[in-house]
C-alpha cells in the first residue's frame, strides 16, 4: 500500500480536536428529536431545550467505543466488504434529483434510471458496492420510493448497498427488507449488512429524520455514515481551520449518540465539506479546499480509530468536459492517495450532487480503475525486476516478443477500458470523444447485463412485504 499523504501535522490534529470539544461543551448542538435528547439526557449530558452541551470527557469515551473497522456482508459473500483499516471502498453518486444527457440537456432521474446505474455498479470491477441513493426516482412517490430503492439493490445486484436514513420508519423498512434477504434481524444484527448515510444540518444541528435513522439503525447493529458538509463561507466560517472544527464537532456528536444507543455500532467518520463561491453564493466541490477537507477528514479519522468516508468523482462540471475531467480526478485521487475508506460519489456526478450521467459514470469508472492500479503499487521480486530477460534480450534488443512479457503484461500493466490509446489514423475512422466513447460503452454494458439469481422464496416474501407497506403508507 501506497505511504498515505497528510496535509495536517499532528500537532494539528490535536488542535482541531481541542476546538471542536469546546464547540460541543461551550455552544452545544441542537437535537430535533426527542428521543434523541432523551438518551443523551440520560446519560448525564446537559440538555436545555433542543440544545445539547456534550462533555468533554462523554464525547471522548463514547468515540472511543466505535470499531476501527468492521465487515459490510453482501449476499454473495464474495463481495464481502471490510470498512476501514488498509480498505478503499468505491461507489457510485448519491441522491442527485437530475440526469445530464449526452448532448448536455437535463431532465428529471427516475426508477429506470436508479436500476440502471445499480446494473452498471454491479458490472463494474472498480465499484465495490452499488452504493445507496444513486439516483433520485421522481417517479415513485416520496412515501414508498425508499421500498423501490431497496428492492432495487436487491434484486438487480449480489454487492453490498446502502439503505435509507430518512427518518425512523423508513429506516426500519429498510431494515426489515435486509433481515428477509439475510434469514433474520439477528443474523444482520452479528454481520451487519446495511449502512446508511447520516447528515448534520450545519451549522450545529442534527434534525428529527436524520436522528430517527440513526437511532434504527443504531439499535439493530447496522452501520451508518455520519457526515457533515460544511459550505465554508456560508453554512460554515470561511477559514479552513474553522470550518473543519465545526464539521469535526457535527460528526463527533453523531458519533457519541450512536454508541450511547448501541455501543460498539459501526460509524463512518463522514466530510462532504466544501466551500461557497463567493461569485455566485452557490457550494462548489470540485476545487483544492474540498479536497484538503477530505485529506484532513482522513487524518482526524484514524485520530479516532474509525474508518473515513469523503472525497469522490466531485466537480461542478455540467456536461462531461475537460473540467468535469480535471477536477473528478484531483477530488477523486485526494481521496485515493490520504487513507479514505469509503468514497461515495466516485462515479456519475456532475454538477456539485446535483446530477448524474451515464457518461460521467463510465468515465469515472476509468478514473476509478487507474486509480485502484496507481494504489496496487510495484511489486519487488526476482521475477518482477526481469535480470534474465534483460540479459536475453541485450543491448539494441526488443522484449515485445519475451515469453516474460506475455506472462506478465496483463497484470502489471493496465489496459485502457475507455482511453483512446490509437493512433491518429486508427482514432480517425469513427472520430469519437470520451463522451461519445462513453455512450457507447454504457449502452454495451446495459445490453449486456444479467441479474444475480436472487431466491425466489426470498423475492417473494420481499414482494409481499413492500406491497404490505404501500397499502399502509398510501392508505
Amino acid at each position: 500500500m501506497i505511504p498515505k499523504f497528510d496535509v495536517l501535522t499532528p500537532e494539528q490534529v490535536k488542535q482541531v480536536h481541542e476546538q471542536s470539544m469546546k464547540i460541543l461543551n461551550e455552544i452545544g448542538v441542537e437535537f430535533s428529536y426527542q428521543p434523541a435528547l432523551d438518551v443523551l439526557k440520560a446519560k448525564g449530558q446537559k440538555v436545555e431545550g433542543q440544545r445539547v452541551y456534550f462533555q468533554r470527557q462523554f464525547v471522548e469515551e463514547q468515540v472511543a467505543t466505535a470499531p476501527a473497522e468492521f465487515t459490510l456482508h453482501a449476499r454473495n459473500p464474495q463481495n464481502n466488504l471490510v470498512v476501514g483499516g488498509e480498505n478503499i471502498i468505491f461507489m457510485p453518486g448519491y441522491g442527485s434529483p437530475f440526469i445530464h444527457e449526452v448532448d448536455g440537456t437535463r431532465r428529471n432521474s427516475n426508477m429506470n434510471d436508479f436500476d440502471n446505474f445499480v446494473k452498471l455498479a454491479q458490472m463494474s470491477p472498480n465499484m465495490h458496492m452499488t452504493g445507496g441513493n444513486v439516483a433520485e426516482p421522481n417517479d415513485v412517490p416520496d412515501s414508498i420510493r425508499h421500498l423501490k430503492m431497496v428492492y432495487s439493490a436487491i434484486k438487480h445486484s449480489d454487492k453490498c448497498f446502502m439503505g435509507s436514513a430518512s427518518g425512523y420508519d423508513k429506516a426500519k423498512d429498510t431494515i426489515e427488507m435486509t433481515a428477509i434477504l439475510f434469514g433474520g434481524k439477528d443474523v444482520i444484527k452479528k454481520n451487519p449488512a446495511l449502512i446508511c448515510l447520516v447528515n448534520s444540518v450545519t451549522p450545529l444541528k442534527y434534525d428529527d429524520r436524520m436522528l430517527g435513522g440513526l437511532m434504527a439503525y443504531a439499535e439493530t447493529g447496522q452501520a451508518m455514515v455520519i457526515a457533515s458538509l460544511v459550505m465554508a463561507g456560508s453554512t460554515g466560517p470561511a477559514t479552513m481551520a474553522g470550518a473543519l472544527a465545526l464539521q469535526n464537532a457535527e460528526v463527533l456528536a453523531g458519533i457519541a449518540l450512536a454508541q450511547s444507543i448501541n455501543p460498539g455500532t459501526p460509524v463512518v467518520y463522514g466530510s462532504t465539506s466544501a466551500i461557497t463561491d463567493m461569485q455566485t453564493g452557490s457550494l462548489s466541490i470540485g476545487n483544492p479546499e474540498g479536497a484538503l477537507f477530505t485529506s484532513a477528514s482522513a487524518q482526524l479519522a484514524r485520530f479516532y480509530d474509525v474508518p473515513s468516508r469523503g472525497g469522490g468523482g466531485l466537480n461542478d462540471a455540467k456536461i462531461v468536459d475537460a473540467q468535469a475531467g480535471y477536477e473528478s480526478m484531483m477530488t477523486l485521487m485526494a481521496a485515493s492517495v490520504t487513507g479514505i475508506n469509503f468514497v461515495l460519489h466516485t462515479a456519475g456526478i456532475l454538477q456539485y450532487f446535483m446530477a448524474m450521467s451515464y457518461e460521467k459514470f463510465i468515465v469515472d469508472d476509468e478514473i476509478a480503475g487507474m486509480l485502484l492500479r496507481y494504489l496496487k503499487g510495484i511489486e519487488f521480486s526476482d521475477d518482477n525486476f526481469a535480470f534474465d530477460v534483460i540479459k536475453k534480450v541485450g543491448p539494441g534488443g526488443h522484449f515485445l516478443t519475451q515469453k516474460h512479457t506475455r506472462k506478465n503484461h496483463a497484470t502489471e500493466l493496465r489496459q485502457a477500458t475507455l482511453s483512446d490509446r490509437l493512433s491518429y489514423d486508427g482514432w480517425g475512422k469513427e472520430s469519437l470523444d470520451t463522451n461519445k466513447r462513453a455512450e457507447r460503452k454504457w449502452k454495451a454494458m446495459l445490453a449486456e447485463y444479467q441479474a444475480p439469481e436472487l431466491d425466489s422464496k426470498v423475492n417473494q416474501t420481499l414482494q409481499s412485504f413492500i406491497e404490505k407497506r404501500t397499502s399502509e403508507l398510501k392508505g
